[in-house]
């Protein structure tokens, strides 16, 4: 069982060559998504970026995404942070805890891709993402 702290950066419109640069100076394998393979998702923004995810061989893992058009992007707000891993429970426990006095942007439900995710801003302004592999009981 694990459960892992992550840092998520935000971009506007150029995420996919924000992640490659870190991959060149990192190293690690990189994984990319893009909106495209969200159903439901703008067609004029299919190329951008809605998942990447850097791991590199020393364990280090980095995630970003672009912010969609219909979504605004500050300074303080590019970047998330983002727990994920197999313990659903103890994760929706955190999510429940972080959205006290917070706001849920996104609901602790099963996602798309399979996994049970969700999103919140916490009491202090800091915005979190949650997602823990497989389907929540």
């Amino acid at each position: 069982m694990t459960v892992r702290l992550n840092p998520y950066l935000s971009f506007r419109d150029n995420a996919r060559e924000a992640m490659e640069f870190y991959k060149s100076v990192l190293g690690g394998d990189l994984e990319v998504a893009t909106f495209e393979q969200m159903p439901g998702s703008d067609p004029d923004e299919a190329n951008k970026v809605m998942h990447a995810m850097l791991t590199t061989p020393h364990g280090l893992v980095l995630m970003g995404a672009d912010t969609p058009n219909a979504m605004p992007l500050n300074v303080g707000d590019s970047i998330t942070v983002s727990l994920s891993g197999d313990q659903t429970e103890l994760l929706g426990g955190w999510f429940d805890g972080l959205a006290q006095g917070g706001t849920v942007t996104a609901p602790f439900m099963q996602a798309p891709w399979g996994d049970t995710f969700g999103m919140v801003t916490d009491r202090f302004g800091v915005n979190w993402m949650v997602n823990a592999e497989g389907v929540r009981d």
